[in-house]
């Protein structure tokens, strides 16, 4: 037997459900075969800071399986390539720190990074393993856009979550004779909206997969009133956008993350009002889909991404991501789960049961 490992996890990007049960998978499973696991706090702020690098311990996840978030913080704009810096003028200045993060990883003697992250931190994990760091990525997202995978960690939490909302809604909607339209998360991929939309008796589900008429939405929600229904549920992704028009966003890109969506739920509410004459209201879900304790779903598959992390470096696997695959999970190259964005086929099987239910799409 070689010596024992001693390996470093982080989590970045946003949280997502399941983050610590991979977390706790991966400490227990490691101490099985009498590895050492460290964690790097907030992103990659542990590489480059010291002062948050935690080893963790069985003691320390014992309890977390059922916790949302994550016990090592997350960051947004922790990009090691473009590493944030405060000036002692309280400027901020943005460096490549990657070298140093390199150099600090060798210096502590680990032996494999084990990167918890959706598209954009698995692309950092992708161009640290280029400079010389092993590592093994950990698929989280609640869009469930990752490739190469069937699903993500997270995603069915925050359907679970939008579903539950819907449900509650479609009281209040028929009490008041209302048109509810409600954002769910998402980003490019319409996943969640698809998803919870259905499940929860959506009338009308708009995806950025599909750009859609708004007259059509209006002419479903007046062919509704025609047949007795006198409210309407509209369940819509952050990312759709209208036949010739733009996503909606929240303000400017910042420079160092992506563009911020938000904000197609209102404008769509103020056309159908206008349109249909019919009150209408708007729900935004938001961060409420990334909190709470993940679903049982959810749980056991960070835990079974979690502990295979462990076995695919005990393997001697590198440069690769733990994928679903039902009824097992496998080893995929990090680069095709990164190559291409996992969109909403417009032939899958739930589009198609959708459009059989009567649900109007948007086209």
């Amino acid at each position: 037997m070689g010596k024992p490992k001693k390996i470093v996890i982080n989590t970045g990007g946003g949280d997502a459900p399941g983050l610590n049960a991979v977390i706790r998978g991966v400490v227990l499973a490691a101490h099985e075969k009498g590895w050492e696991t460290w964690g790097c706090k907030y992103g990659y702020r542990g590489l480059h800071n010291t002062e948050f690098l935690v080893k963790l311990t069985p003691e320390m996840v014992w309890h977390i399986t059922d916790m949302g978030g994550t016990i090592l913080g997350t960051a947004n704009r922790g990009n090691p390539f473009e590493y944030p810096v405060k000036q002692p003028d309280g400027s901020v200045k943005v460096i490549d720190a990657s070298d140093e993060i390199v150099v600090n990883f060798k210096k502590l003697g680990f032996d494999a990074l084990i990167a918890i992250g959706g598209d954009g931190s698995l692309r950092l994990a992708q161009k640290l393993l280029k400079k010389g760091i092993p590592v093994i990525g950990v698929p989280k997202t609640i869009d469930n856009d990752l490739s190469a995978t069937v699903m993500t960690f997270g995603f069915d939490t925050a359907v679970s979550t939008a579903t539950d909302a819907i449900d509650k809604l479609h009281t209040t909607a028929r009490s008041h004779e209302r048109v509810m339209v409600v954002e769910v998360m998402g980003r490019y991929a319409g996943w969640i909206a698809l998803n919870a939309g259905v499940s929860g008796s959506a009338d009308v589900i708009l995806l950025p997969e599909i750009p859609f008429d708004i007259e059509k939405v209006c002419a479903k929600i007046r062919g509704l009133e025609k047949q007795g229904q006198t409210y309407a549920i509209v369940v819509v992704a952050e990312g759709a956008k209208p036949l010739g028009g733009e996503m909606a966003t929240l303000g400017p890109k910042d420079i160092d993350r992506e563009v911020r969506l938000g904000g197609i739920a209102q404008r769509i509410a103020t056309a159908i009002e206008q349109k249909t004459g019919k009150e209408t209201r708007v729900m935004v879900l938001g961060h409420l889909q990334r909190g709470g304790a993940p679903t049982t779903f959810d749980r056991l598959l960070s835990l079974r991404f979690g502990s295979a992390a462990v076995r695919f470096l005990e393997e001697g696997k590198s440069g690769v991501m733990v994928a679903l695959a039902p009824p097992t999970v496998k080893a995929v190259p990090i680069e095709e789960a990164i190559g291409k964005m996992k969109a909403v086929p417009l032939d899958c099987d739930t589009i198609l049961t959708a459009r059989s239910l009567g649900i109007c799409l948007g086209d």
